[in-house]
C-alpha cells in the first residue's frame, strides 16, 4: 500500500448529520519534473473505496505546472514594493505582503486590476471593511502562497502560484484514478474549492468537511487527502 495516514489531527467529523474520515497521504517531495496524475494514482489508488473523493491542495499541483520560483529570482518592481507594505498579514500565511509576492500578482493579474484592487481596497478600509483588495483582485492573486518557515523545503524559499487550468487538470486525474477530485486551497483560517472534476461536487459541503485543514500547514508532507462517509 502506497500512502501513510497523518495522525496529528483529527481525522474523523461530523458535517450535516453524517460523519466523515479524511485521511491525508504522504506522498514523496514533488517537483515540477513530477506529473500530477503519476503521483495521484502511485500514492492513492490502492487506497480507494468506492464512493470516495480525492482532494488535492494547489500547490502541489501547481507545482508539477512549473508554476513555483524561487524568491532569489523574483526581481520586485518599485510598485511590488510599494503596494506590498500595505497588505494585511495574517496568521495564514503572508499573501501579498512581500515585494515578491506582490510582484507575481502584478504578472499574473495585470498591474490595471492590483491597482484598482489596492485603491477600492484603500476607501473600503477607512469605513472598518476588509477583504476587497482579494475580492477585485481575483482567484489567481489571492491562491498566490509565499514563503513560511515552516513550509516544507524547497518551498519554504518559493513563490507558488495558483494552478492553471484546475478544472481541466481534477478531470484528467480523476480519469486516472476513478474517483471525484477536487483541487483546493486550504489554510487554518478556512479555504476555497480551486477546481472539480464533476459539477456535482458540492462545494460547501466539501468545505464544510474540510474546514478544520486536515492536510495541515506546515510540513506534514501530505498534499493529497481522501474524504470517506462513515456509514
Amino acid at each position: 500500500m502506497n500512502g501513510d495516514l497523518k495522525k496529528e489531527k483529527k481525522l474523523e467529523i461530523e458535517y450535516q448529520g453524517k460523519r466523515y474520515l479524511r485521511i491525508p497521504i504522504k506522498t514523496d517531495v514533488i517537483t515540477k519534473d513530477d506529473k500530477i496524475t503519476e503521483v495521484t494514482k502511485k500514492f492513492v489508488l490502492n487506497l480507494l473505496n468506492k464512493g470516495d473523493l480525492v482532494f488535492i491542495s494547489e500547490k502541489a499541483v501547481a507545482i508539477t505546472q512549473g508554476r513555483a520560483f524561487p524568491v532569489k529570482d523574483i526581481k520586485a518592481r518599485p510598485l511590488a514594493v510599494f503596494l506590498s507594505k500595505y497588505v494585511t498579514k495574517t496568521s495564514a500565511g503572508i499573501g501579498l505582503g512581500i515585494p515578491e509576492t506582490m510582484e507575481m500578482a502584478l504578472r499574473e493579474c495585470g498591474v490595471v486590476r492590483i491597482l484598482f484592487a489596492a485603491a477600492v481596497s484603500f476607501v473600503t478600509k477607512l469605513f472598518g471593511r476588509k477583504g476587497d483588495f482579494y475580492r477585485i483582485a481575483g482567484t489567481k492573486a489571492s491562491s498566490i502562497d509565499g514563503p513560511t518557515q515552516n513550509t516544507l523545503p524547497p518551498y519554504n524559499s518559493y513563490v507558488v502560484l495558483g494552478p492553471a487550468c484546475p478544472d481541466e487538470t481534477a478531470r484528467e486525474i480523476s480519469a486516472v484514478i476513478g474517483a471525484p477530485v477536487a483541487i483546493v486551497d486550504l489554510n487554518d483560517l478556512g479555504g476555497k474549492i480551486l477546481g472539480k472534476s464533476h459539477k456535482t461536487i458540492d462545494e460547501r459541503d466539501i468545505l464544510g468537511i474540510l474546514r478544520d485543514n486536515p492536510l495541515g500547514q506546515s510540513r506534514e508532507q501530505t498534499p493529497i487527502g481522501i474524504i470517506r462517509e462513515i456509514r
